[in-house]
């Protein structure tokens, strides 16, 4: 169950952006990439688990606090609701992207038909006003969290039909597209290496999509005779399980649409009148949709939480609850792009709560020990996720500012 729990954790709209990274990377370097975040990835877990054996803390927040005081927990508290609020907006542009999609083939419309249910925008703010917004009004969304695994075995029925669909699409850039058939031979390759601007989003996509560790804590403290060598076999498994299908998805999503494919990968399939893939659109819609309050809970409560606002007062939920979801809307409304926000996640948050938060709190703890060679490891690893920043965040904004889009 344990296994279950933090795979669900992972398991999140990053998938969907991996393809575009693979197609902006070539295979070899993505799968380099994929296997170096995930080995890092579960390091960056086995050192939050030794500085949860020296102070006991089962809570990411309470440990921040703990080693550092309030700066530590302000600095854990602002990394996992950026990290929450990311993983939000994900997944209210997966509902801005496709269930326009979905309600023309419902209605009957042809494509070319302008209504305004079928603007993804009006549609995603009546989807927060009509179902979202009333349930992140509720006290208590326990009944939900039986929603993360219907999103993971949506993902997993996206996996499936991503892998079948591949063998019945061809190649984009056949003759019929205007090229000739030599041309179309050489487009018609996979690439294994590939450098151009968007290869900058590959690493900050990937490392988003393996953010789970404001969860590995809550789940070590429910294990069953629990140990660090167990937790440490809970998180290899998980990851491994996630590491397959990540890997699965992106290659065969970029193997079906080569550089055509886009930073959303359902959104680039274009057959509106395909019954699987229009009950795949609709599965992921409404995981999403159903998640969204309860990373929604998560968010506010840390907030209260931070303001030590224990105490329920229904017009505070309001105003604040509105307040957060007009925020989250708007931005959802004016990102031109799902990578945009992998980006931006990717290389704060996801390099806080994985590299830097992690090291610098083992660091911190392990401070009267000296130059040991776990130390040494983790002063490395500090390193990496500060590199990781100076590199990225310049790189992504260059290519905001020299953008044709």
């Amino acid at each position: 169950m344990s296994v279950f729990n933090l795979s669900n954790a992972i398991m999140g709209s990053g998938i969907l952006g991996l393809a575009f990274a693979l197609a902006n990377t070539g295979i070899v370097l993505f799968v380099l990439l994929l296997i170096s975040v995930t080995l890092l990835s579960v390091y960056s877990i086995n050192l939050l688990l030794k500085c949860a054996q020296e102070t006991g803390c089962m809570v990411y927040e309470k440990l921040g606090k703990e080693v550092f005081g309030t700066p530590g927990q302000l600095l854990v508290f602002g990394s996992t609701t950026l990290q929450n609020t990311g993983a939000m907006l994900s997944y209210l542009f997966i509902v801005k992207n496709e269930l326009p999609i979905v309600v023309t083939f419902l209605v009957g419309k042809e494509d070319s038909f302008e209504a305004w249910y079928l603007d993804g925008r009006i549609l995603v703010i009546l989807v927060t006003v009509f179902i979202i917004l009333p349930l992140c009004l509720l006290k208590n969304l326990g009944y939900l969290g039986y929603t993360s695994g219907f999103s993971l075995t949506c993902m997993f029925f996206f996996l499936v039909v991503v892998i079948y669909n591949k063998f019945l699409i061809k190649c984009p850039f056949l003759p019929a597209n205007g090229t000739s058939p030599v041309e179309s031979e050489e487009l018609c390759q996979p690439k294994y290496f590939t450098f151009n601007s968007k290869t900058v989003y590959a690493l900050p996509t990937i490392a988003f999509a393996f953010v789970c560790h404001p969860s590995v804590l809550p789940i070590y403290s429910e294990l069953r005779d629990r140990s660090k060598k167990k937790m440490q076999l809970v998180s290899h498994i998980s990851f491994f399980a996630m590491f397959v299908m990540y890997l699965t998805t992106a290659v065969f999503g970029y193997l079906t649409f080569l550089s055509n494919v886009q930073a959303e990968l359902l959104h680039t399939y274009e057959d509106k009148k395909d019954v699987l893939i229009l009950t795949v659109r609709l599965a992921v819609i409404i995981a999403v949709i159903l998640t969204v309050p309860v990373l929604f809970f998560t968010v506010r409560s840390s907030l209260f939480e931070m303001a030590q606002k224990t105490k329920y007062n229904f017009w505070q939920y309001l105003l604040v609850t509105v307040c957060l979801l007009t925020i989250i809307d708007l931005l959802v409304i004016f990102i031109p792009s799902m990578k945009d926000i992998f980006a931006v996640v990717g290389v704060t948050s996801a390099n806080m709560l994985i590299f830097i938060l992690p090291s610098s709190l083992y660091l911190k703890l392990t401070s009267t020990e000296g130059l040991s060679k776990d130390r040494l490891w983790a002063f490395a690893f500090l390193a990496l996720g500060v590199l990781f920043s100076i590199i990225s965040i310049p790189l992504v904004i260059y290519d905001w500012v020299n953008s044709e889009n």
